[in-house]
């Protein structure tokens, strides 16, 4: 997978074709579910990929048709043990999936508030203490030349996404960081910029301190980041971010991984510090 270009074509997927996910396909899909199982906090998260053919008619009644999925025959369920940066983990774990099924031509679209979350638990068998806190279907879009021409205007640069001066700044937490400054980790940033977050909110905010080390803070919206309950919206974003931040990274041979470390000076209001990207020694 080329983890920037495809961090480019991947969209959100609402409405799917019948084309069937090849036994082969779905095999793939269940491996990464073994690859991608822990985040970078070390949290493990658990994936079921559920195929709606081998569910009754009176289960499928009430899985409903979620408001916005047409057609979605397979999902990917996440799971995981309620804790601190549980849900970010989820967030990284599944974000690496989502990517390598859309480097595979499928399509998905992550789904946290607006699915029956009850029921779809109850085919996830959840264990005591556990969260399913998304899910996505994948399958193949129903419209490949509407979507293609979506992924054109994407590229073309017509994004609702945040401008980078909103999203990136110097330690200070209050001064922009520019493209400038952010020298080889222009289009890393720029990968984290282009992350899918819950209603387009983007909570991320990254600083780069005079070492040239990035930290990376929640900007919480805390009435909207806790409707749902145990479910943190807002932390599965921010693990999506971290992904981002890693994939981009990795590709461009920027080694290095995610620190939970003391919070440096900083941050500015409103903002929760969660890790450091730091070098590999």
């Amino acid at each position: 997978m080329q983890a920037m270009e495809t961090i480019q074509k991947r969209l959100s997927v609402r409405a799917y074709a019948d084309t069937p996910v090849s036994e082969a396909v779905q095999a793939k899909l269940r491996a990464l579910f073994q690859e991608y199982e822990r985040g970078p906090f070390g949290i493990p998260a658990r994936f079921r990929l559920l195929d709606l053919s081998a569910v009754n008619r009176a289960e499928l009644r009430r899985l409903g048709t979620y408001g916005v999925i047409k057609g979605a025959r397979l999902y990917i369920l996440a799971a995981v043990k309620e804790g601190k940066r549980a849900q970010e983990d989820l967030g990284y774990c599944l974000e690496k999936i989502i990517l390598e099924a859309t480097a595979m031509g499928l399509g998905t679209c992550w789904l946290g508030g607006t699915f029956r979350r009850g029921s779809f638990a109850g085919q996830m068998q959840l264990d005591k203490g556990e969260l399913l806190p998304a899910i996505t279907p994948v399958g193949y879009p129903a419209d490949q030349t509407a979507f293609d021409d979506r992924q054109a205007l994407c590229r073309a640069g017509l994004s609702r996404r945040k401008p980078w001066t909103e999203l990136f700044f110097l330690i200070d937490g209050k001064k922009p960081l520019s493209e400038a400054e952010a020298g080889e980790y222009r289009a890393v940033l720029e990968a984290v910029r282009l992350a899918p977050s819950a209603s387009n909110r983007q909570p991320w905010r990254l600083l780069k301190d005079q070492a040239g080390l990035f930290h990376l803070y929640l900007k919480e919206d805390r009435l909207y980041n806790r409707i749902l309950g145990k479910i943190r919206i807002q932390n599965i974003d921010m693990g999506i971010a971290m992904c981002h931040f890693a994939l981009a990274a990795k590709q461009l041979g920027l080694t290095g991984r995610w620190t939970p470390a003391a919070a440096p000076r900083g941050g500015g209001p409103g903002r929760e510090y969660l890790a450091t990207r730091t070098p590999d020694l």
